[in-house]
């Protein structure tokens, strides 16, 4: 994602967190009331996230939206014409699919 932003600066990412490992859940929800990017990129790069509790339904909501979009694992794009695509992707990948070359 961060080679798409860097390379395009019309493309903007909304991420959803989707807890699938037994640990996720409680990371994503610390993220989630931290509101904090730089624990976001910690967790993408396996570091280690302090927990925080606060009452938000965020998680669950995602799950739910994951549900309803037949996602069941992480990562997965949601692209705008709503196709979905499961796994890692390229930063070129997901520009031909943005630009209907894919």
């Amino acid at each position: 994602m961060k080679k798409v932003v860097e390379k395009r600066k019309d493309i903007v990412f909304y991420i959803k967190l989707y807890p699938c490992l037994k640990d996720s859940s409680q990371k994503a929800k610390s993220i989630v009331c931290s509101h904090s990017m730089k624990m976001l990129e910690d967790s993408f790069a396996r570091k280690p996230i302090p927990k925080t509790e606060c009452k938000s339904s965020e998680i669950d909501d995602n799950i739910k939206l994951a549900t309803s979009f037949r996602i069941d694992s992480a990562p997965a794009l949601i692209f705008p014409d709503c196709r979905v695509e499961k796994g890692l992707l390229s930063a070129e990948n997901i520009c031909d699919i943005i630009d209907g070359r894919r």
